[in-house]
Protein backbone atom coordinates (compact mmCIF):
# COMPACT_ATOMS: atom_id res chain seq x y z
CA UNK A 1 0.00 0.00 0.00
CA UNK A 2 3.10 2.28 0.93
CA UNK A 3 3.88 1.79 -2.89
CA UNK A 4 0.51 2.73 -4.33
CA UNK A 5 0.63 6.07 -1.79
CA UNK A 6 4.23 6.79 -3.44
CA UNK A 7 2.77 6.31 -6.88
CA UNK A 8 0.15 8.57 -6.38
CA UNK A 9 1.94 11.13 -5.00
CA UNK A 10 4.68 11.02 -7.60
CA UNK A 11 1.80 10.96 -10.30
CA UNK A 12 -0.03 14.13 -8.58
CA UNK A 13 3.06 16.41 -8.69
CA UNK A 14 4.08 15.67 -12.42
CA UNK A 15 0.39 16.19 -12.90
CA UNK A 16 0.96 20.06 -10.78
CA UNK A 17 4.39 20.92 -12.78
CA UNK A 18 3.09 19.84 -16.01
CA UNK A 19 0.09 22.49 -15.19
CA UNK A 20 2.45 24.62 -14.14
CA UNK A 21 4.81 24.66 -17.50
CA UNK A 22 1.89 24.57 -19.98
CA UNK A 23 -0.02 27.60 -17.86
CA UNK A 24 3.49 29.95 -18.03
CA UNK A 25 5.48 28.91 -21.06
CA UNK A 26 5.06 30.39 -24.25
CA UNK A 27 4.57 27.54 -26.21
CA UNK A 28 0.94 27.14 -27.23
CA UNK A 29 0.68 28.10 -30.74
CA UNK A 30 4.35 28.63 -32.24
CA UNK A 31 5.85 29.18 -35.83
CA UNK A 32 8.84 29.99 -37.62
CA UNK A 33 9.42 33.26 -36.25
CA UNK A 34 6.81 33.37 -33.35
CA UNK A 35 5.56 31.77 -30.49
CA UNK A 36 1.91 32.85 -28.58
CA UNK A 37 0.32 31.40 -25.54
CA UNK A 38 -2.57 32.35 -23.61
CA UNK A 39 -0.33 35.52 -21.98
CA UNK A 40 1.34 36.88 -24.59
CA UNK A 41 2.41 37.14 -28.36
CA UNK A 42 6.47 36.88 -29.02
CA UNK A 43 7.76 37.76 -32.62
CA UNK A 44 11.30 36.79 -32.93
CA UNK A 45 14.07 38.93 -35.69
CA UNK A 46 17.31 37.61 -36.25
CA UNK A 47 18.59 40.07 -33.27
CA UNK A 48 15.73 40.55 -30.40
CA UNK A 49 12.75 38.98 -29.73
CA UNK A 50 9.70 41.33 -28.83
CA UNK A 51 7.20 40.11 -26.70
CA UNK A 52 3.97 41.63 -26.46
CA UNK A 53 1.04 41.30 -23.87
CA UNK A 54 -2.46 39.93 -25.78
CA UNK A 55 -4.59 43.23 -24.17
CA UNK A 56 -8.03 43.64 -24.77
CA UNK A 57 -7.74 45.00 -28.28
CA UNK A 58 -8.08 41.37 -29.82
CA UNK A 59 -11.36 40.56 -30.54
CA UNK A 60 -11.65 37.48 -28.85
CA UNK A 61 -10.23 38.75 -25.37
CA UNK A 62 -12.81 37.28 -22.99
CA UNK A 63 -12.33 33.61 -24.43
CA UNK A 64 -8.66 34.31 -23.72
CA UNK A 65 -9.02 35.41 -20.25
CA UNK A 66 -11.51 31.94 -20.08
CA UNK A 67 -8.39 29.79 -20.71
CA UNK A 68 -6.02 32.07 -18.17
CA UNK A 69 -8.84 31.90 -15.93
CA UNK A 70 -9.33 28.15 -16.41
CA UNK A 71 -5.51 26.92 -16.37
CA UNK A 72 -4.82 29.14 -13.28
CA UNK A 73 -8.01 27.36 -11.64
CA UNK A 74 -6.80 24.07 -12.66
CA UNK A 75 -2.95 24.53 -11.22
CA UNK A 76 -4.68 25.74 -7.68
CA UNK A 77 -7.64 22.97 -7.28
CA UNK A 78 -4.41 20.38 -8.18
CA UNK A 79 -1.97 22.00 -5.63
CA UNK A 80 -4.84 21.97 -3.06
CA UNK A 81 -6.12 18.25 -3.81
CA UNK A 82 -2.30 17.41 -2.80
CA UNK A 83 -2.39 19.14 0.11
CA UNK A 84 -6.08 17.90 0.77
CA UNK A 85 -4.39 14.23 -0.05
CA UNK A 86 -1.85 14.44 2.62
CA UNK A 87 -4.65 15.83 5.36
CA UNK A 88 -7.07 12.67 4.61
CA UNK A 89 -4.08 10.59 4.76
CA UNK A 90 -3.44 11.00 8.23
CA UNK A 91 -6.88 12.40 9.34
CA UNK A 92 -9.84 10.56 8.59
CA UNK A 93 -10.88 6.70 8.85
CA UNK A 94 -10.55 3.91 6.08
CA UNK A 95 -13.81 4.41 3.64
CA UNK A 96 -13.83 8.49 4.14
CA UNK A 97 -10.73 8.88 2.73
CA UNK A 98 -9.68 10.49 -0.57
CA UNK A 99 -13.19 11.20 -1.81
CA UNK A 100 -12.24 14.81 -1.24
CA UNK A 101 -9.14 14.57 -3.53
CA UNK A 102 -10.76 12.88 -6.21
CA UNK A 103 -13.31 15.31 -6.51
CA UNK A 104 -11.01 18.43 -6.39
CA UNK A 105 -8.66 16.38 -8.84
CA UNK A 106 -11.84 15.92 -11.40
CA UNK A 107 -12.63 19.90 -11.05
CA UNK A 108 -9.30 20.65 -12.04
CA UNK A 109 -9.62 18.06 -14.78
CA UNK A 110 -12.47 19.86 -15.99
CA UNK A 111 -10.75 23.08 -15.63
CA UNK A 112 -7.94 21.83 -18.22
CA UNK A 113 -10.45 20.61 -20.47
CA UNK A 114 -12.38 23.36 -20.44
CA UNK A 115 -9.16 25.50 -21.60
CA UNK A 116 -7.46 23.25 -23.97
CA UNK A 117 -11.26 22.65 -26.06
CA UNK A 118 -11.55 26.31 -26.25
CA UNK A 119 -8.20 27.28 -27.13
CA UNK A 120 -8.19 24.13 -29.89
CA UNK A 121 -11.83 25.21 -31.34
CA UNK A 122 -10.90 29.33 -31.47
CA UNK A 123 -7.09 28.90 -32.05
CA UNK A 124 -7.65 29.48 -35.89
CA UNK A 125 -9.81 33.29 -34.98
CA UNK A 126 -6.88 33.77 -32.38
CA UNK A 127 -3.94 33.65 -35.04
CA UNK A 128 -6.19 35.69 -38.14
CA UNK A 129 -7.06 37.99 -35.62
CA UNK A 130 -2.97 38.97 -34.31
CA UNK A 131 -2.47 38.24 -38.33
CA UNK A 132 0.34 35.40 -37.03
CA UNK A 133 1.34 33.43 -40.48
CA UNK A 134 1.10 29.60 -40.51
CA UNK A 135 2.23 27.13 -37.36
CA UNK A 136 1.23 24.56 -34.85
CA UNK A 137 0.46 23.61 -31.47
CA UNK A 138 3.23 23.76 -29.07
CA UNK A 139 4.72 21.81 -26.07
CA UNK A 140 2.84 23.52 -23.77
CA UNK A 141 -1.20 23.17 -25.37
CA UNK A 142 0.06 19.26 -25.61
CA UNK A 143 1.21 19.03 -21.85
CA UNK A 144 -2.31 20.52 -20.88
CA UNK A 145 -3.61 17.71 -22.75
CA UNK A 146 -1.81 15.39 -21.30
CA UNK A 147 -2.59 17.17 -17.95
CA UNK A 148 -5.68 16.33 -18.55
CA UNK A 149 -5.30 12.98 -18.58
CA UNK A 150 -2.83 12.65 -15.95
CA UNK A 151 -5.66 14.47 -13.60
CA UNK A 152 -8.51 12.61 -14.87
CA UNK A 153 -6.21 9.43 -13.91
CA UNK A 154 -5.56 10.70 -10.87
CA UNK A 155 -9.31 11.48 -9.57
CA UNK A 156 -9.85 8.28 -10.56
CA UNK A 157 -7.15 6.85 -8.68
CA UNK A 158 -8.32 8.48 -5.44
CA UNK A 159 -11.80 6.96 -5.65
CA UNK A 160 -10.59 3.44 -6.39
CA UNK A 161 -8.21 4.07 -3.12
CA UNK A 162 -10.65 5.38 -0.91
CA UNK A 163 -11.22 1.85 0.14
CA UNK A 164 -8.17 -0.09 -0.14
CA UNK A 165 -5.91 -0.47 3.29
Amino acid sequence: MLAVLAFIVIFHITSIALLFIATIDNAWWVGTDFSLDIWRTCVNTTTTSVCTDIGSKTNYFQAIQTIQATMILSTILCCFGLVCFAFQLFRLKQGERFVLSGIIQMLSCLCVLIAAAIYSSMHESFHNDLKLPGGSFGYSFILAWIAFAFTFLNSIMYLILRKRK
